[in-house]
């Protein structure tokens, strides 16, 4: 009877398997393009007002810290929302989760650009965070339920690269656009865009087939994420992702007030076209994989913060082309540094593996708020001395935190990610 028992399930999980979307079937095309449309939705609507802030301090009469809140306003909640948006997906739905998501934000985005003050675009932005939560979390939830998982990896990438084309695109087109016309309308243009982004979604993306739902439990909640937090080498990874994260939104936060400012010069549509740095972060992230398998994860860490130190002081110098460069070498640093220390917490995890991802995110995109904000004050009293000073503060904590990690771990890594070790073959290469 047990060996019958036995077969019965293998031949179950076998016919759930063969039930999934495999790569080259309409359904996995269909669920591919939705969520790449969904990832472009989310990330041009949370960070297409990155560039606009100089034109916020100078259109409200406001100081930079200030014209910071609202790219703040919506990280932050955000990160909190995040906690807890895939428990509601297992309650409500996915798919109906991840529609909601989409359209609301694209509504907010496109009520945005009739703002008249500081107080209704912020507020619109805080609420636009919270319903953003609804789609990063759910979406992967959604393809490892619903994909082939040998395909599982092409359909995960597909949907990050929606991420990079969305926030990297967005805050070119946003730029550009109140270059030659208004703020407004380059708001108003994105929400457009996006809400027919998401009515194409809900038409296309395939329903779950494999969701189970399941009852709220606040109680199991809060108890796996209290859990995670009782883990020494988790809390330093939160921190290190608190203090990266916050350093990078802070650089491109305010080196957009002194590119278009008297030292520079440049137009809202030059100074935009140094997100495209993006792109080489995406390639240096590709490597780090690589990086961690020869030289362990600790090392790792620490080049990636090396590598943003040192564009940091590029960008301390007058010279134009050493600042630009300088913006280049920091982000590579910051791609480096935020993929090996997120995987290092997927992999850390033992249990609750979504909640010990989601307190990761929620201290990345915390980190985005406070340090973002604050960045402006540094700003108005020190210029960018002051907010390079800032940065350096952060990545010098990051790099004490990250010494105390690698003590702590010493050992503990895996054969295969110690210096010298055997290269991973499921290693991203």
């Amino acid at each position: 009877m047990d060996k019958l028992a036995v077969i019965q399930k293998q031949s179950t999980n076998t016919t759930m398997n063969n039930n999934r979307m495999q790569s080259g079937s309409p359904a996995f095309r269909q669920a591919n393009l939705a969520l790449f449309a969904a990832g472009f939705v989310t990330f041009i609507t949370l960070y297409d007002v990155q560039p606009l802030l100089p034109e916020f301090a100078r259109v409200f009469d406001i100081p930079p810290a200030l014209a910071s809140l609202p790219l703040s306003a919506a990280t932050l909640t955000l990160a909190a929302a995040m906690l807890i948006a895939g428990t509601i997906s297992e309650t409500l739905g996915r798919r109906p989760v991840m529609i909601f998501s989409l359209v609301m934000t694209s509504l907010l985005a496109l009520c945005s650009a009739f703002s008249h003050s500081l107080v209704s675009l912020v507020t619109l932005r805080f609420v636009q965070g919270i319903v953003l939560a609804g789609l990063p979390p759910v979406a992967m939830a959604y393809l490892s339920e619903e994909i082939e998982p040998a395909t599982i990896g092409t359909a995960m990438g597909l949907y990050i690269a929606g991420n990079a084309i969305g926030g990297m695109s967005g805050r070119i087109f946003t730029a550009t656009i109140t270059d030659f016309f208004s703020w407004q309308i380059a708001l108003g243009l994105v929400g457009i865009l996006c809400l027919g982004l998401s009515l194409y979604f809900a038409y296309s993306l395939p329903p779950s087939t494999h969701f189970r739902r399941r009852p709220f439990e606040t109680r199991y909640l809060f108890t796996s994420l209290y859990q995670q937090l009782l883990d020494p080498t988790l809390r330093c990874l939160y921190a290190i992702s608190f203090m990266v994260m916050g350093s990078f939104v802070t650089l491109f936060n305010y080196i957009t007030f002194r590119l278009t400012g008297a030292e520079f010069g440049l137009t809202q549509t030059l100074v935009s076209f140094i997100f495209l740095s993006y792109l080489f972060g995406a390639g240096c992230s590709s490597l780090t994989g690589k990086m961690v398998n020869r030289i362990g994860r600790g090392a790792t860490l620490r080049v990636g913060l090396a590598v943003m130190a040192a564009g940091l002081s590029m960008t301390l110098t007058g010279v134009l082309l050493l600042v630009i460069v300088g913006i280049a070498v920091f982000t590579c640093g910051f791609f480096v540094t935020h993929t090996a220390a997120s995987t290092w917490v997927g992999r850390q995890a033992k249990t609750a593996k979504a909640q010990a991802s989601s307190l990761y995110l929620f201290f990345y995109y915390l980190g985005a708020s406070v340090s973002g904000t604050a960045g402006g004050f540094c700003w108005t009293h020190m210029g960018w001395p002051g907010v390079a000073c800032l940065i350096g503060l952060l990545l010098l904590t990051a790099g004490a935190i990250t010494l105390l990690l690698t003590k702590q771990t010493a050992g503990c890594e895996p054969a295969a990610l110690r210096p010298g070790g055997p290269i991973n073959p499921l290693s991203p290469r």
